[in-house]
Order: C-alpha cells, then sequence, then structure tokens
C-alpha cells in the first residue's frame, strides 16, 4: 500500500517545525539567566574580558557561547574559625572567632578577577590568623580576661582593615571561645589555691591578734576591779566583807526558800548563813 504523500509531506513539515522549535528554545534558554534577590552578576565576555559593571536582580539577555554569567550572593554571611596564637608571656592561648563577611557589590569585578568564587574561603581564615596571632602577642595570658573588649575591639578594627584590601565588608566580628593550654590552667589553679591558703592563714592571724588584744582587755579589768575593791576594803576596814557576806547569805537563803527539794534546817546549823563568824566576831 504507498504512502498518501500529503501526508508523509505533513509528518516532515511537523518534524522540521518541531526542530525548529527545539531549536529556539534551547538558543533563547541560553541568552537568559536570572538573577535572584540578594545576589549579583559579573560578565565574563570571551572578547573583552571580565566586565566592569556589575548586573542587578531579575532576568537578562546575554550572547550564548560569547558570554558567561557568574552569580555572587552579596548578603551578610557567618564565618567562625579557631586560632591558637601565643601570649606576650609565652602562654599558648586557643580562640574561636565569628565573623559576618559580605562582598562589596562596586568591587565584584575585581573579587572574580583576583579571587574567583569562593574569594572568603580564601582570605577570611588566613587573615583571621595573621590578625588574632599579631593582636594576642601584645597582650598577657591573663589580660586576655580582664582586657576582653579591649582585646575584640582591636582585633575588630585590624580584622576589618585587613579584609578592606580584599574588597570585603565586615559587619561583625567577635571572640566566643577563649580557652588555656593545660599547663596555664594549671598554673592558675595553684595560683587560685595559693591565694585561698592567704586569705585563711591572714584571717587566722587576725582572729588570734583580737583574742590576744580581748585577753588584755579582760586583764586591765580584772586589775581595776581587784585595785578598787583593795581599796575600798582598805578604806571601810572589814565592814565592806561583811556586807558581801551578809549579801550571799541572803541569796543562798532566797534560793534555798524556792527549792522544792529542801523541807527543813537543821536546828543550829547556821553555816548557810555564816552567822557563826559573824557572832564570834562581835
Amino acid at each position: 500500500m504507498a504512502a498518501n504523500p500529503n501526508a508523509v509531506k505533513l509528518l516532515t513539515n511537523i518534524a522540521k517545525a518541531a526542530i525548529t522549535l527545539g531549536i529556539g528554545a534551547t538558543v533563547l534558554n541560553n541568552t537568559l539567566y536570572t538573577v535572584d534577590g540578594g545576589q549579583r552578576a559579573v560578565i565574563f565576555d570571551r572578547f573583552r574580558g571580565v566586565l566592569d559593571e556589575t548586573v542587578g536582580e531579575g532576568t537578562h539577555f546575554l550572547i550564548p557561547l560569547l558570554q558567561e554569567p557568574f552569580i555572587y550572593d552579596i548578603r551578610t554571611r557567618p564565618h567562625t574559625f579557631s586560632s591558637n596564637s601565643g601570649t606576650k608571656d609565652l602562654q599558648m592561648v586557643n580562640l574561636t572567632l565569628r565573623l559576618l563577611s559580605r562582598p562589596q557589590v562596586s568591587k565584584l569585578p575585581i573579587i572574580y578577577k583576583t579571587l574567583g568564587m569562593e574569594y572568603d574561603e580564601k582570605v577570611l581564615p588566613s587573615i583571621g590568623n595573621e590578625v588574632m596571632k599579631s593582636v594576642v602577642a601584645q597582650f598577657n595570658a591573663d589580660q586576655l580576661l580582664t582586657e576582653r573588649p579591649k582585646v575584640s575591639a582591636l582585633a575588630r578594627e585590624s580584622l576589618i582593615k585587613r579584609a578592606k584590601d580584599f574588597n570585603i565588608v565586615l559587619d561583625d566580628v567577635a571572640i566566643t571561645h577563649l580557652s588555656y593550654g593545660p599547663e596555664f590552667s594549671r598554673a592558675v589553679e595553684q595560683k587560685q589555691v595559693a591565694q585561698q591558703e592567704a586569705e585563711r592563714s591572714k584571717y587566722v592571724v587576725m582572729k588570734a591578734e583580737q583574742e590576744r588584744r580581748a585577753a588584755i582587755i579582760r586583764a586591765e579589768g580584772e586589775s581595776e576591779s581587784a585595785k578598787l575593791i583593795s581599796d575600798a576594803t582598805a578604806a571601810a576596814g572589814m565592814g565592806l566583807i561583811e556586807l558581801r557576806r551578809i549579801e550571799a547569805s541572803r541569796e543562798i537563803a532566797s534560793t534555798l526558800a524556792r527549792s522544792g527539794n529542801v523541807a527543813y534546817l537543821p536546828k543550829g546549823n547556821n553555816m548557810l548563813l555564816g552567822l557563826n563568824s559573824m557572832a564570834g566576831g562581835r
């Protein structure tokens, strides 16, 4: 059965149209590129090299095979790295630094020429270690704790200035962790123990001094009291002593009278009242 010439021609035309549309779609797709929000594009032209102007957000045209876009994220991104540095007094300290960085948009063509796409991974760890070693070397180990705001401010100022040489903007620099080597940690612990022992010894000495002063004051008071009693006895004769004995006997009698365990006093027993000596004296 012979094929219908009209049908064959129609199929051929459809195939050609499909191929043409496919080629057109491919060409159109290769001539368009999209820059999302928070991004910028750098265009490389095979005849003119890297173009000086960056391309903003949106969909844009380019010349296929002659131009190629490179998309950069210009939003602020965090970076964290550690640095092992030596202090002024030759102690090793471990620091963890957090940076918030972004590229300088107007300098993106230069960044692409000199550093490529992974510019931050190439630059920030190296300059971070360089600056932190320089800053830490200006302080003793204990000053890193007592003067931490000053250390952070100096590190921030130096890093911002250093990153600017590579067209990178640092929005924030912070020391998030600081620790010392085992030798210094043991030395600090021993120093704290020694200080506590010194404070304890100081307290013991102060306590002994206060007790000594109290003993002296008590002795002086007892000496003064004895002197006053002696002077009073010499001036009044035995009358003062007899008065004290009567007062003591009265107190004893009052105590016994309130006690429920004493039923009576034996007749003729005046020892408790101390009256025999008084009668004999008279």
